[in-house]
């Protein structure tokens, strides 16, 4: 099959992207309104974007309705953000948190989680995350056609809980159950490898399809149901 993207509306190609780019680490990202509400959501168009300083890239579509996400609103107006890493026993907060609540709701509350306080930014972070950026806003790139924007943020502070910090300076991260993007569903980072992996390894995982955690039927996607939206909100 080849696409010639020049045909694609935002819709049809946002469902390639997502699922041609995978797996996504997930930006559980904190920001604080103008009038002090917190809002959290998370964002899987997230990366690293470079080292000296340390500075980090969302990028951000718009609502279903087309109108401005909150968290791009706070992170314009308050210049500040803080990125939370997403673990298995928050996984389903992490995907409430992607309702569309009324920007007057602070997302905290609705899906029962607790703020810790961060150091230099005003906006909380996810107390049981186990690593958290405080960042401060660099620059803003309206991308594309469609209002996409494009977030950098200097990391300003890195909160890292005890037991996954190793010697050296590096993070244990085999001790971490990430939780990653994997089109409009999430996988579990539980195995780790340097090449080259034994030949019997290779063969024996050749043409196997992904487990399943949550026991439905293989092929299924939220992609194909009437709750799934190209602004990466969820409706459950």
């Amino acid at each position: 099959m080849i696409i010639n993207s020049d045909e694609l509306d935002a819709r049809s190609a946002y469902k390639l992207l997502i699922g041609a780019v995978t797996p996504r680490a997930i930006g559980w990202v904190s920001t604080l309104s103008s009038s002090g509400v917190a809002n959290l959501a998370p964002i899987s168009f997230f990366t690293v974007v470079s080292r000296v300083p340390p500075m980090v890239s969302l990028t951000l579509q718009p609502r279903s309705d087309g109108t401005l996400k909150d968290t791009f609103v706070n992170i314009r107006d308050s210049g500040e953000f803080v990125t939370n890493l997403v673990t298995l026993p928050q996984a389903h907060e992490m995907h409430r948190s992607a309702i569309e609540f009324d920007g007057s709701q602070d997302e905290f509350d609705e899906v029962g989680l607790a703020k810790e306080a961060c150091e230099v930014v005003r906006v909380p972070r996810v107390k049981d995350s186990p690593i958290a950026m405080e960042c401060t806003l660099d620059r803003i790139i309206k991308a594309g056609d469609v209002n996409d924007q494009v977030v950098w943020g200097k990391v300003v502070r890195f909160h890292i809980r005890d037991d996954v910090y190793a010697q050296n300076g590096r993070i244990d991260t085999a001790a971490i159950p990430a939780v990653g993007r994997l089109a409009a569903e999430y996988t579990l980072a539980d195995n780790a490898f340097v090449t080259p992996l034994p030949a019997d390894i290779l063969s024996e995982r050749l043409g196997k399809r992904s487990h399943r955690l949550d026991e439905r039927p293989d092929g299924w996607s939220p992609v194909d149901s009437a709750d799934w939206s190209p602004s990466g909100a969820t409706k459950a």
